[in-house]
């Protein structure tokens, strides 16, 4: 028996070309064509929100595999039946690493710098450094624990994990509770979010939440657009008190005439996070490896749950 398997590249179908898989190139987001019949759909998020219904009328389909950790945005659009899973494993890394870009383009006002060479005007800087800041990091999951590793180099003064429950873990390392919050927030000069975005994260990060935010520090978002309150954060940005770095933006994507374009001390990046080579390359390699195990009637790696 063939699967048929829909990706969203050419490069994705070559790799996965193999005796009993039958590759269809086919973009959620792109594709002016109803999606062809086929037991698998391997998909990015699509930009548009409305492509994400696609989904829901793709014949045949009987597992969806995700070019992503996060999938909020599948789960009302899953037909019955239909398992998904994701990348874990994957992108990880790559998140991570654009978090620490992002923490650092901020903090040593790196946009600053890059209009001033645009005005050919040498203006040294005096700036912050995560060298001696406190680091909350909101979300210890895949994300944040490679955050947490990568930024424990740059010495900060204290590295904060913040999940769901508090607990110590094996090392020792003491993971703090979302109900500390309120006593961590007004302590941080950078804060992170890499959650996900479901019913209990839905704008965690809301105007109360901001206001406990020392003044002056940073909030950075490599999670989900929605965890963040969109007119909250405008407001503290637009009086100069807060500074923020999102790779995640709600809405998503940003209109062209969003004032979140161009809120003062804000620096956006267009949802690009996980998007590098070596992601492609570690995504690739699990897809294979989800088709292989299917074709066998094995179970996928990385299910998530969509009840």
């Amino acid at each position: 028996m063939t699967l048929r398997v829909l990706v969203p590249t050419a490069q994705f179908a070559q790799a996965i070309q193999s005796p009993g898989i039958e590759a269809i190139v086919w973009h959620i987001n792109d594709s002016l064509a109803d999606a062809p019949a086929a037991d698998v759909l391997v998909t990015e998020r699509p930009r548009e929100f409305e492509r994400r219904a696609r989904v829901a009328s793709i014949p045949g389909l009987r597992h969806v595999h995700l070019l992503s950790i996060g999938s909020d945005w599948i789960l009302a659009h899953m037909p019955a039946g239909v398992t998904l899973s994701n990348s874990r494993g994957a992108v990880e890394d790559a998140t991570a690493e654009h978090g620490v870009a992002l923490i650092l383009a901020a903090l040593r006002e790196l946009p600053t710098a890059a209009i001033q060479q645009r005005r050919h005007d040498w203006v040294p800087l005096w700036t912050s450094s995560v060298h001696g800041s406190v680091v909350l990091i909101l979300g210890y999951g895949g994300v944040g624990k490679e955050l947490f590793l990568r930024l424990e180099p740059f010495r900060p003064a204290a590295l904060v994990p913040v999940a769901s429950r508090a607990r110590v873990l094996d090392n020792g390392l003491q993971i703090h509770g979302t109900a500390e919050l309120p006593d961590l927030l007004p302590h941080a000069d950078v804060v992170v979010v890499t959650l996900p975005h479901d019913r209990s994260t839905a704008h965690l990060v809301d105007a109360n939440f901001l206001a406990r935010m020392k003044d002056g520090a940073l909030l950075v978002n490599i999670g989900r657009g929605p965890v963040v309150d969109t007119e909250a954060l405008l407001a503290e940005l637009s009086s100069g008190r807060l500074r923020a770095a999102l790779d995640v933006t709600d809405p998503e994507p940003l209109s062209a005439d969003h004032p979140l374009w161009d809120a003062p001390g804000c620096l956006i990046t267009p949802h690009m996070a996980g998007n590098t080579a070596e992601f492609i390359r570690l995504a690739t390699e699990l897809t294979v490896e989800q088709l292989r195990r299917i074709s066998q009637g094995e179970a996928p790696l990385h299910l998530v749950d969509v009840v």
